[in-house]
């Protein structure tokens, strides 16, 4: 009995020692899916952001292939441009030497508005990025664009001379901005209450620009050559107006498809007037 006894003993104790050297050799555990390794989480980390949730989505341009195209005219004896008094300050060197108001090139009216008035189904929201009036040699440049309806304007001075820009709507004054020379650009919105916001300088009288507010993107502003094109409409019936600071403005009925651009003119003369005169 002692012997076995001992025996047993032994065994019991080779096999413990056997068990922790077992254990000791077991390799790590290895992660499961539901608690992801580090380097997992880091993967995870650098995947694309997603948009916060509420933000306001980008705007989706119209899916309309519609144009409108044409060219505004001027027909009679243009009037003669009364000359800008010179100026003393240098800053001012190499500005226009004649009033701008009425530019007329081989019978093509210069800056006139076309825009397609009221609201288009589909038209995207105002730009986020403003639209901008530089201060250049004495001049505000352009002298006519158009903006979207709530969009910003940015005024920009890049005159080595002191500017400012007096906002008009009407009668009524909008804002009066002080510009340094060479200064930062200053934003300010576009009336809500504007038609045609007028701008103005005191400092350098000569100086004007109009920014005209729009319901919708389509509108364009004649050069030299006085062609207009108005593209992306979905197909529709629409009102065209020209609008020019001196002569008023001129509108057209125009139906629009997507087979074919749609065509009309517009014709001033020296009897039209405008309000903004």
């Amino acid at each position: 009995m002692t012997l076995r006894t001992l025996g047993l003993t032994l065994l019991g104790t080779a096999g413990l020692l056997t068990l922790s050297a077992c254990k000791k050799e077991e390799p790590a555990a290895v992660p499961s899916a539901a608690a992801p390794a580090p380097s997992e989480k880091k993967e995870h980390a650098a995947s694309p952001i997603q948009a916060p949730e509420g933000a306001a989505a980008a705007p989706v341009a119209p899916a309309g292939k519609g144009v409108v195209k044409g060219t505004v005219k001027f027909t009679g004896t243009v009037p003669a441009a009364a000359d800008i008094p010179a100026s003393n300050d240098p800053a001012c060197e190499g500005m226009a030497t004649k009033e701008a108001s009425l530019l007329v090139k081989d019978g093509n009216l210069q800056n006139v508005l076309v825009r397609v008035k009221g609201k288009v189904p589909g038209a995207p929201a105002a730009p986020s990025t403003p639209v901008v009036v530089d201060q250049s040699k004495c001049t505000y440049v352009p002298r006519v664009q158009g903006a979207v309806a709530g969009q910003q304007v940015a005024f920009k001075n890049s005159d080595g001379t002191l500017h400012n820009v007096r906002g008009i709507v009407g009668t009524k004054p909008a804002f009066n901005v002080a510009q340094p020379p060479s200064g930062a650009p200053v934003e300010r919105p576009m009336p809500a209450d504007a038609d045609v916001l007028k701008l103005k300088c005191d400092v350098h009288p000569w100086m004007s620009a109009f920014v005209v507010s729009n319901e919708n993107p389509y509108f364009v502003t004649t050069g030299e050559d006085g062609v207009f094109s108005l593209e992306g409409l979905p197909a529709g019936t629409y009102t065209v107006e020209a609008w020019h600071e001196t002569l008023g403005t001129k509108t057209a009925e125009v139906t629009v498809t997507e087979d074919a651009p749609a065509e009309t003119a517009f014709t001033f003369t020296a009897e039209d007037t405008s309000a903004q005169k």
